[in-house]
């Protein structure tokens, strides 16, 4: 596995954010998104599943929780950059995310 170049990282960004209405965006090295659901219970209810797949996949998110608010930044440290891994937990994540409405 290698670090995606800048080039690499917008195609492959144009793809994932391909009719989504909150894009992914790339800020400092890292996929960066917030999602924001009805409140914390939701909120918390997506971590907890986004935590399972992470896990199976052996790839952690960076994330953050106020309240109704998740940040979600994801890199590949051993890379320093973003990776293929780091797009397809971002996939996997906006998928959780959609079964919140």
């Amino acid at each position: 596995m290698k670090a995606f170049s800048g080039h690499e990282i917008e195609e492959a960004l144009a793809t994932l954010n391909d009719g989504k209405r909150t894009p992914w965006t790339c800020l400092e090295q890292k996929l960066h998104k917030e999602f924001r659901f009805a409140n914390f219970v939701e909120a918390f209810g997506f971590m907890s599943q986004v935590a399972l797949i992470a896990e199976k996949a052996n790839h952690h998110p960076a994330w953050f929780n106020v309240y109704r608010t998740v940040i979600v930044d994801l890199s590949t440290h051993d890379l320093a950059g973003v990776s293929e891994a780091d797009f397809s937990l971002a996939s996997a994540i906006d998928a959780v995310a959609e079964q919140f409405g």
